[in-house]
């Protein structure tokens, strides 16, 4: 694909024209949500409606509906762009427009959000394990767990989106959260592999500080009341930890996707469709996260790389990092650890 025809992204943005403004388009965001929320309805009430545990055939029959849904959502995106660009006179007016080349751009910024935020859930996956084993959560009562979880998480990400749609306009945010995310991928580099110990977690101390514990789970209850008082149950406690935490990634996950698209539209769809598999793919890879020893150094690159193009490499590009550079160079971070990581462990597993 030519260079300079993938440059129209970079003059749109250099006319400071965002393609899908908010007071357009806000009947597709009422439309999205109410669809998000039909799906986890249907998730909770119909195919979840009774406690059991997640096996793997389940868990990765449901990554697989979930990435179906994103891909289907993203070529029905496409093929609207294309429709939307060829008729709209405010895209035609701009100059050496290409309707087709900017749908292309546009549903490839969005894959690329996408693959980013999936990749970064990896961590979140990680918190899920040692949380559960640390409060003792049954794995019957952990989808229940990751279920309202992940809602609240879906809540507080429109919120951030909506404050990173402002805040990015500023040259010095931009660069602020770039470096920003340089630091973080260092950080997460050279960290240690060692077990977390919750004990010392903040977090953790503040919640028992706050909420009044009972010291043992009531089912897949959230509150107990015992001579007439409220207690917190471990699950809710697990809850609270899980969600506080993916705020805390979120400082992270959401201004790389920015880095990726300055369009809020793609950034919160790409963003939602990312955190809905979540929870299953916990479940699938639950059994085999030991496996992938070198992902750290894969999303450490990518979190490095992605900085870089908000202090650096989209400035030096006319003002965007061609999007189909930025696809290969995150899928190969990720993809070259994953493979590392599966043929050392192979290699180091003691034979039979």
């Amino acid at each position: 694909m030519d260079l300079r025809a993938i440059s129209f992204c970079a003059k749109a943005q250099a006319l400071k024209m965002i393609l899908f403004p908010i007071e357009e388009y806000w009947w597709f965001y009422l439309s999205f949500v109410g669809f998000i929320l039909v799906i986890l309805a249907l998730d909770l009430g119909v195919f979840h409606k009774k406690a059991h545990e997640v096996r793997f055939r389940e868990a990765s029959i449901w990554t697989c509906i979930w990435i179906s849904l994103a891909l289907i959502f993203n070529f029905v995106f496409y093929r609207y762009c294309v429709w939307k660009f060829s008729t709209d006179e405010r895209y035609l007016s701009l100059p050496d427009f290409d309707p087709l080349l900017q749908a292309k751009t546009s549903a490839l910024e969005f894959l690329t959000g996408f693959v980013v935020e999936k990749a970064l859930a990896v961590d979140n996956i990680f918190i899920f394990a040692v949380v559960f084993a640390y409060f003792a959560i049954p794995r019957v009562y952990q989808h229940r767990v990751l279920f309202w979880g992940i809602l609240g998480a879906l809540i507080f990400r429109a919120i951030f989106i909506a404050m990173g749609a402002v805040l990015m306009k500023y040259e010095w945010v931009v660069m602020f959260f770039g470096g920003l995310l340089i630091l973080t991928g260092i950080k997460m580099a050279f960290a240690g592999s060692e077990e977390k110990d919750l004990n010392k977690n903040v977090l953790i101390r503040l919640l028992k500080n706050v909420f009044r514990i009972h010291p043992q789970l009531e089912g897949e209850k959230f509150f107990v009341r015992k001579n007439r008082k409220t207690y917190v149950t471990p699950l809710f406690v697990a809850l609270i930890f899980i969600e506080l935490t993916d705020i805390i990634f979120s400082i992270d996950s959401v201004p790389a996707i920015f880095a990726l698209t300055k369009e809020p539209l793609i950034v919160f769809t790409s963003n939602i469709f990312a955190i809905l598999g979540l929870r299953s793919m916990y479940f699938m890879l639950s059994g085999v996260m030991d496996r992938f020893v070198f992902i750290k150094y894969g999303l450490a690159a990518v979190l490095v790389f992605v900085g870089l193009k908000m202090v650096y490499l989209n400035h030096a590009f006319g003002g965007k990092f061609p999007i189909v550079w930025s696809l290969g160079i995150i899928a190969t971070l990720i993809g070259s650890s994953v493979v590392v990581s599966i043929l050392y462990t192979r290699r180091s597993r003691p034979s039979d």
